[in-house]
């Protein structure tokens, strides 16, 4: 009897150990299953976070770009500037989606990304403002360049209504020389004709030849080997339009050969006619005072100190450049 009674305490122990052993290993289980169960609900949580987040990136990345492209112009340098920040917006959802990725196992990475998303929307405002700002300043610029062009548009008709009068005046100066230069040249032909027909004209132009004696008193000649000298007489006619007083004839004796003797140390010369404006040699001049209304007589010496040559010579008297009377004398 003794020996069950101690049995049956020992069994009892042992029972009560492991029921106490179960019911740790239990309250283990438990434990694990309440610490396993919250792990999953935070990780549900986080995933559902990150999912909301991914949501709430892709809404305000495409609502930002939509509002920027709702900015776009034909201005390129406005859109230039829309383009950059586009760019910099997908830059930064790619960082934000990054983060939201790492942060499925990272509360701290959820946070990071939810506050670089509300950061969109300031980034955005900034955008917006710098556009709304270059905006204002391409419209003061359209607005000067719209006044610049008023003004290019006025200064090009001044300067258009000045070339035009500067035209006229410039077409009327020229009608004003040319008329000039007519009335000029008229007033030169009236000139010319006045001069032409106030021309003193002379007749009997005659050439004689004179030997010197030794005695000094001169004799005439026919011979060219006794000729010492040449007296050269004409006579004047009347012309009411030539002027009383003092009138200049030029004097021409041409040789045989048709050379024009001329002696500058002897007052010869050269003399342009009037009606041709030729150039020819004379051999000397003399002014006469000549009564328009009565004829006069003029004579020339010449007295070259050289030989004469056998032969016709011919006679030419020019007044104002015109020929006025010709002649001729005859040497053997």
């Amino acid at each position: 009897m003794s020996i069950s009674k101690d049995s049956s305490q020992r069994f009892t122990a042992i029972a009560a150990v492991v029921i106490v052993a179960l019911l740790g290993i239990n309250a283990f289980l438990l434990y694990n299953k309440m610490q396993l169960d919250k792990d999953n609900e935070k990780l549900t949580l986080e995933v559902d976070e990150s999912e909301k987040l991914k949501v709430e990136l892709e809404k305000q990345y495409y609502e930002a770009l939509s509002e920027l492209e709702s900015m776009r112009t034909n201005n390129e340098e406005l859109n230039t500037l829309i383009d950059s920040q586009k760019v910099a917006l997908e830059e930064q959802k790619g960082k934000i989606g990054r983060l939201i990725r790492s942060g499925k196992t990272n509360k701290t990475d959820l946070a990071s990304a939810r506050e670089q998303i509300s950061l969109i929307r300031s980034q955005l405002d900034g955008y917006v403002s710098e556009v709304n700002k270059l905006k204002e300043e391409n419209g003061l610029l359209v607005e000067t360049n719209v006044k610049l062009n008023e003004e290019k548009a006025q200064l090009q008709g001044e300067v258009s209504q000045e070339r035009t009068m500067n035209a006229e005046l410039v077409s009327a100066k020229a009608a004003l020389v040319s008329e000039k230069e007519n009335l000029l040249g008229e007033k030169a032909e009236l000139t010319q004709t006045v001069v032409k027909a106030s021309v003193v004209k002379v007749n009997n132009v005659t050439g004689t030849a004179w030997k010197v004696k030794k005695s000094g008193k001169p004799k005439k000649t026919k011979y060219a080997k006794n000729t010492d000298r040449v007296k050269v007489c004409f006579t004047t006619t009347g012309n009411d339009l030539a002027e009383t007083g003092g009138e200049q004839f030029h004097v021409r004796i041409i040789n045989p050969i048709g050379e024009t003797l001329a002696i500058e140390d002897m007052g010869s010369g050269v003399l342009e006619t009037a009606d041709t404006g030729e150039e020819v040699r004379f051999t000397m001049i003399k002014e006469l005072e000549y009564n328009n209304s009565e004829p006069g007589v003029g004579c020339f010496l010449w007295e070259p100190n050289m030989a004469f040559s056998e032969g016709k010579y011919s006679l030419e008297v020019f007044n104002k450049g015109y020929m006025s009377g010709k002649g001729e004398f005859l040497l053997k």
